[in-house]
């Protein structure tokens, strides 16, 4: 599959996910096997007024290529010039956020509050697509109305402004993560469109994945929530797209993970905020593990990575007494 000139080597890619998918986490993601690793979201009114945390996001290593940031924003202007900056930066590609949800998001007049004005998103698209060289995707949920007719129409508007890929979420803006997601929209929209159409929405085992591509004549597969604290789900998809068995990780393989998380993290954010972030995210890993519970409350107050690696070893050693390591 191509996006404009960018080659990807399979057809898994990581969603954009607010504060997780930052460069640790889509490391973890690629080594799995991802084919293309989104950022978080960035504000363009961040990037536009030189937030010294908003810019730290576009940090990226070689081994997350081809990497792609996402931006939100209302003002045409501003995120053509944040356009501009992600593209100096050194992201292979750039998208536009048409889906959160969020109300904060939403009263800024960004995110899914764009689908309600399809003029405004319209100069939106062209300000960022004549500001940067580099493809151009957008994300978008199916809009305010279940029909789906929302998102039909911003994929032409985008078609016809140099867009090259069209991410769908077919859920409604008010449904949030509620209710199901009608992939019906997805195939739809492939009919439709031109752009190659990525399908995201309700992919949580890996045989989701190929039940969607199947279904709806997808051309990828976008994983989100169900890659949170998994990352090995992309080499699952992979597996299973390829007819070969589909393993589950031993624990020594999520123990190793999570090593290289610390690792990364630690790199990435200095020792105190990555101790302070990982409070939190180093239960992801350990959410179907036996003594999960125990371990993420003996993570709740760490500082220092010893504190961690010590946590680590000690749930370790528990498993191993209980029988479940060899």
């Amino acid at each position: 599959m191509r996006i404009g000139p960018v080659f990807l080597a399979g057809r898994t890619i990581l969603a954009p996910l607010a504060g997780i998918t930052d460069a640790p986490f889509r490391r973890l993601a690629k080594a799995a096997g991802c084919a293309l690793v989104y950022s978080e979201m960035v504000s363009s009114h961040g990037l536009f007024y030189q937030s010294e945390k908003t810019g730290a996001m576009l940090r990226t290593t070689p081994e997350e290529a081809p990497f792609a940031v996402q931006i939100f924003g209302g003002k045409p202007a501003v995120m053509g010039r944040a356009a501009a900056m992600v593209q100096a930066s050194g992201a292979h590609m750039i998208d536009i956020n048409f889906g959160c949800s969020v109300k904060k998001i939403l009263k800024s007049g960004a995110g899914a509050a764009l689908m309600k004005d399809l003029p405004l998103a319209a100069e939106v698209i062209q300000a960022v697509r004549d500001a940067v060289s580099i493809p151009l995707t957008i994300k978008m949920r199916s809009g305010w109305n279940p029909d789906g007719s929302d998102a039909f129409h911003l994929a032409e508007i985008a078609e016809a402004r140099g867009v090259n890929a069209v991410a769908l979420h077919p859920r409604t803006a008010t449904q949030g993560f509620g209710g199901t997601a009608d992939w019906s929209l997805i195939a739809a929209l492939k009919q439709r469109t031109g752009l190659p159409v990525i399908g995201n929405g309700d992919i949580v085992l890996p045989e989701d994945a190929r039940r969607m591509l199947d279904q709806t004549g997808c051309d990828a597969v976008m994983v989100g929530r169900a890659a949170i604290g998994a990352p090995w789900i992309f080499k699952q998809i992979n597996a299973c797209l390829a007819g070969k068995p589909v393993v589950e990780p031993s624990l020594e393989h999520r123990f190793e993970v999570m090593s290289e998380y610390i690792n990364a993290m630690v790199a990435h954010y200095g020792e105190d905020l990555a101790c302070r972030v990982m409070r939190s995210r180093l239960g992801w890993f350990t959410r179907a593990m036996p003594h999960g519970t125990l371990f993420r409350e003996s993570i709740r107050r760490i500082e220092t990575k010893d504190q961690v690696l010590a946590a680590v070893s000690d749930y370790r050693e528990r498993l191993a007494a209980g029988g479940f390591l060899p």
